[in-house]
């Protein structure tokens, strides 16, 4: 699974500023997922690659993070590599006897849980299109709407509005403080906070953002999903410099933190190698 995410990662992630609408979309990229167990998720993932609405989303998003605010990537490759996570976390619980929500609560299926958590983590971030600020909020109406047109082309009325609300939650439930009341949602806010591999901060680090964030963010090399031994998912992160705990103890943490998924994830951080890898000379303010 690390060397899916490392590959996910070193994608194209910025849409580079000044290319024209046709030129960000000629190097458009694929949202792909392991969906052999689920034709639905099959027809899912052809339906959203088709979509040139939904990635002019991505792409906007993309620009207002990257162009306009220095942040790094909120566009197609971030939305690619949490859902990659998301899914790989769901599979793993479902496959140590957790029940997804949809299932407990409506008699839904696996696979309709992965739809959720699928939609969920491709979608979290579409109010970036509109404004960092509040975007969360702004995700809520832009997804409505797009859920709206891919749903039925799925699932029958009643069946598609249930799984709209639960996308719809999971999105919402991703903001700072955020409570989750899903297996679904927990997921997709843990797994938000998981885009930390190899080269995810370069954009703020490499313009000169020598904040806590960037550094801790930089010291990051790997990121990788497995079975667990007491709980049902392990996460290992690999880190190069001991700055890479601040991302875990204060970003994760919080992420993890009213999840809703506490007690079945553990986390282990590993540094790499003997000597610490220096990532800046000097520090000032």
């Amino acid at each position: 699974m690390t060397e899916d995410l490392n590959e996910i990662a070193m994608e194209e992630s910025a849409d580079g500023a000044g290319r024209t609408i046709e030129e960000r979309f000629a190097r458009r990229i694929q949202i792909t997922v392991p969906d052999r167990r689920s034709p639905r998720l099959q027809q899912l993932m052809e339906i959203l690659n088709a979509d040139d609405d939904l990635y002019a989303l991505w792409v906007a998003a993309n620009v207002v993070a990257i162009e306009r605010l220095d942040m790094s990537d909120h566009g197609p490759v971030h939305v690619k590599i949490v859902t990659n996570i998301a899914l790989r976390m769901l599979r793993l619980m479902v496959d140590a006897g957790i029940e997804p929500s949809v299932v407990k609560n409506y008699g839904l299926e696996v696979q309709d849980a992965e739809v959720v958590v699928v939609l969920g983590a491709l979608m979290h971030d579409l109010g970036m299109s509109i404004h960092r600020a509040d975007h969360e909020g702004f995700s809520l109406f832009v997804a409505q709407d797009k859920l709206r047109e891919i749903l039925p082309q799925l699932y029958d009325t009643a069946t598609a509005a249930i799984i709209r609300s639960e996308v719809l939650h999971a999105i919402i439930c991703h903001r700072s403080g955020g409570k989750p009341l899903t297996v679904e949602a927990g997921i997709v806010r843990i797994a938000d906070a998981l885009d930390m591999a190899k080269g995810r901060s370069r954009i703020p680090f490499e313009k000169g953002s020598a904040s806590i964030h960037s550094v801790s963010a930089a010291a990051i090399e790997s990121v990788s999903i497995d079975a667990g031994k007491d709980r049902p998912v392990r996460l290992t992160v690999e880190i190069t410099n001991s700055a890479g705990v601040f991302q875990l103890d204060q970003l994760f943490r919080e992420k993890l933190k009213g999840s809703g998924l506490e007690e079945l994830v553990e986390l282990r951080a590993v540094l790499q190698g003997d000597t610490e890898q220096t990532l800046f000379k000097e520090f000032r303010i």
